[in-house]
């Protein structure tokens, strides 16, 4: 282990799983309403590794760095996606035709 002064430049991510006591949902069903999780601190979340609640901190920490994640995927899938070849000809006008309609050489 290497010897460090302070915290760590970068917050180390965590692996995450699904509470398995409320399968992710943050509740658990009472006898006749649903009551906040206590082995997940009514996250739906805990440690891979031990299975055991995060604490708080740590636990907003590791959502917004998976919720960030999520977002730049999403941003990714949005972009829309340019076509190369010859069929980018038939796709998109390039206004050669007559009054400036597409032009594909046929």
């Amino acid at each position: 282990m290497k010897k460090s002064h302070g915290p760590a430049f970068r917050a180390a991510r965590t692996e995450l799983a699904r509470c398995s006591a409320c399968r992710g949902r943050a509740v658990v069903q009472g006898v006749f309403h649903e009551l906040p999780c206590e082995r997940c601190n009514a996250s739906g979340w805990v440690s891979a590794e031990t299975g055991q609640a995060l604490p708080l901190d740590v636990l907003v920490t590791q959502l917004s760095i998976r919720l960030q994640a999520a977002e730049q995927q999403i941003e990714q899938l949005k972009r829309p996606v340019r076509i190369n070849g010859p069929s980018a000809q038939y796709t998109q006008n390039n206004r050669r035709g007559a009054g400036g309609t597409n032009f594909t050489g046929d």
